[in-house]
């Protein structure tokens, strides 16, 4: 943190509460691999990144004396267990390292991190002062001039560490560059990270090599940028950008179980309930070779720990929320890209071995991995108030967790079939079906029957009221998340909201609901009363959820009212947390107008918000353009005028007509390349058909073979 100290060394603002200054309005700046802003105090700060290190750049008024404070302990959980700091003034570089925990997990687990800074930009810049501080919230504000080391052990009793180091630069420079190198191996490798990315590069270098790199990765998605609205671009290409960020190749930094793994290892898989929707589908489509990088960092968390991660971040375990999402991110890779998993590196008997593992064996506590899989496979739900005497967690969200383990066993079945064990693939068809087992028909709301509820093991229900942990819930105060005591049965969830979720038999919630004109008008009370959250996971295909009622003209108005109700291109412009880009993949896919249904090749096809576009896989060596023919700009808004071209009236795939014009298959399409023509009509009532049929659902016959 740059600091202007006027009154010298000792009147430096150390802790965190005084330091801490505004910014001058609209001084914020950012491209991919740079941003700046200004402090109110005139403080330029820029700053520009390697893979595992970065440069920062200060400019301060003329005259003044650059000082700057480096924070040792402080993290945004106020987590920090004891740590390093070293100060050597001759080669001007600060190294630090220490233990802190998880801000999304157990608290008592926690990663090593560690840092190294250069301050001298070459032997160019000269240090005057430096020593260390300590400080406190309740007076505490000690500085030790010249002082060079600090060793803190955990603080048993509690508080808040603040401690770090504070120098000053000779000469009152106007411009300070200060390198810095991460680490979570050790200070030497921090070190070394920064002379190997950074070495002697200037600012402007590092940003011209960032600027290369980004630009490779958002030209995997190409589009007609003159004729296309420039929100749209730019929504677009934010969301891409955000896509990209994470997980973060931490491959060569690993430590505890992962030490010198000889795979690929990445981080902050925060978390894949979140992410297998639409982050990893929509890397499907692009990146496979990065896919399959994570993929075989999952199946080597199954080789280390026994199960795949659900949510890990900073090396730590996060908390499990629908249970083993990454069943059906690796099974989506495996049944996209078997043919070519060999020469990706990924062995689908293990990849398989692993799917097992998290749908057949209990880990001792389903709180951070795995499934409560026995009392699952016992009852053929998770109960409410069971008695399970092998394994630990916490015994809430027994419906949502239901219909989650459902569909992983979902994934499991799909890559079961390519492998052709027809045994299994009866198994788990049958164990995907389980979400059936959570429905009671005789609930009532809002004039609809049959909503998703708890269960107890003698197989009576136990009612929740399907409003409560709705946004149209009365009580602010209700639990709803990860507390014990949330006893509504769903996940930040409310049943009107988990009832819809049965991504691969639809076609069944149809028939629960009363057929297809009730649950089409269930669908429209749905987002009309205000029961929809854009901003939660489960709810990410229920728009599209009209094509299998056969109604692909409502899908349409009603993603374009999602997408302009809750995304922007303003500092609002997300329905809340980004939850490591599905937000961002989400809004991509509703772009682009098609929407993946994970653990399988199919793509809903909906009306795209750009006349046209082109996905490349330097992979495969393909490149699919997608045409719109009839595209009109004032359409993309949140309600599409009358007599406005909008809706799919014809689908041709390589001159081909597709078989149905709600949905196609990534064989057909991404796999090969070639060109997708999506033709518009006005005419919504002869567009409200998909001339086809419906996408596909295990009930009905569907995803009967492997392509």
């Amino acid at each position: 943190m740059p600091l202007l100290c006027p009154g010298g060394f000792n009147t430096c603002t150390t802790t965190l509460a005084a330091r801490q200054r505004l910014r001058k309005p609209n001084t914020d700046d950012a491209s991919p691999g740079y941003f700046t802003q200004t402090l109110d105090n005139n403080i330029k700060m820029e700053a520009t990144a390697t893979r595992r290190a970065g440069l920062e750049r200060f400019t301060f008024p003329a005259g003044s004396k650059p000082y700057f404070v480096l924070d040792l302990a402080n993290d945004l959980p106020d987590s920090f267990a004891g740590g390093e700091m070293n100060i050597d003034p001759e080669k001007g570089r600060i190294t630090l390292g220490g233990k802190w925990g998880s801000s999304f997990g157990p608290g008592r687990f926690n990663y090593q991190a560690f840092a190294c800074y250069d301050l001298l930009n070459g032997g160019t810049q000269k240090l005057s002062e430096y020593g260390v501080w300590t400080g406190d919230t309740v007076g505490l504000d000690a500085k030790g001039l010249d002082q060079t080391h600090l060793n803190l052990s955990l603080n048993l009793i509690g508080g808040v560490y603040q401690s770090g180091a504070l120098f000053s630069y000779e000469n009152n420079p106007s411009t300070v560059n200060i390198r810095v190198g991460v680490s979570f191996r050790s200070v030497d490798q921090a070190c070394a990270n920064a002379e190997e990315e950074v070495g002697e590069s200037s600012f402007e270098d590092i940003v011209e090599q960032a600027r290369k790199q980004w630009l490779e990765k958002l030209s995997k998605i190409e589009i007609d940028v003159v004729n296309t609205p420039p929100n749209v671009t730019e929504m677009l290409y934010s969301s891409l950008y955000r896509a990209s960020l994470t997980p973060n190749n931490a491959t060569g930094e690993t430590q505890g179980v992962f030490a010198d793994t000889t795979s690929f290892y990445f981080d902050s898989l925060y978390c894949s309930w979140d992410t297998f929707r639409t982050f990893y589908p929509l890397m499907a489509l692009h990146s496979p070779v990065e896919f399959a990088q994570i993929v075989d960092n999952y199946i080597d968390g199954w080789r280390k720990n026994g199960w795949m991660p659900e949510c890990r971040a900073n090396n730590l375990p996060g908390w499990t929320q629908g249970g083993s999402s990454a069943d059906n991110i690796v099974s989506h890779f495996a049944v996209n890209y078997h043919n070519e998993a060999k020469q990706l590196e990924i062995d689908l008997d293990e990849l398989y071995a692993a799917l097992v593992t998290d749908g057949e064996v209990n880990p001792p506590e389903w709180n951070i991995e795995g499934r409560q899989v026995n009392v699952y496979k016992q009852y053929g739900y998770v109960p409410f108030a069971v008695l399970d005497v092998s394994s630990t967690g916490r015994q809430t969200r027994e419906g949502s967790r239901t219909l989650e383990y459902a569909f992983e066993d979902f994934g499991i079945r799909q890559v079961a079939q390519l492998l052709g064990k027809s045994d299994d693939v009866a198994k788990y068809t049958n164990r995907s079906l389980l979400y059936r087992n959570v429905w009671d028909p005789s609930v009532t709301s809002d004039g609809f029957k049959g909503f998703a509820q708890k269960r107890y093991p003698n197989g009576t229900f136990a009612y929740t009221d399907p409003i409560d942990c709705s946004p149209n819930d009365k009580d602010d105060n209700r639990p709803c998340s990860l507390q014990g005591d949330n006893v509504n049965g769903f996940y930040e969830s409310s049943s009107w909201e988990y009832s819809w979720y049965a991504p691969h038999d639809t076609a069944h919630l149809v028939q629960l609901m009363g057929g297809k004109e009730t649950f089409v008008k269930r669908l429209d009370h749905f987002f009309d009363a205000g029961y929809y959250l854009a901003g939660n996971e489960p709810s990410f295909q229920t728009p599209i959820g009209y094509h299998y009622a056969n109604h692909p003209a409502k899908s349409v108005d009603r993603v374009r009212e999602v997408v302009f109700t809750n995304f922007d291109i303003t500092p609002a412009g997300l329905p809340g947390n980004d939850d490591q880009a599905a937000m961002a993949s989400l809004l991509s896919f509703h772009l682009l107008g098609i929407y993946p249904v994970p653990s399988s090749t199919q793509l809903l096809v909906l009306s795209p918000f750009m006349p046209k576009y082109t996905i490349h896989n330097s992979f495969l060596g393909v490149s699919t353009t997608i045409s719109v023919v009839n595209y009109d700009p004032k359409s993309i808004q949140k309600t599409i005028p009358p007599g406005t071209a909008a809706y799919v009236q014809n689908v041709t795939i390589n001159g081909q007509p597709s078989a149905s014009r709600c949905y196609f298959d990534f064989y057909d399409t991404f796999r090969l390349g070639g060109e997708i023509v999506i033709t518009l009509t006005a005419n919504k009532t002869e567009a409200d058909d998909c001339l086809g049929l419906v996408p596909e659902s295990i009930s009905s016959g569907g995803f009967a073979s492997s392509r």
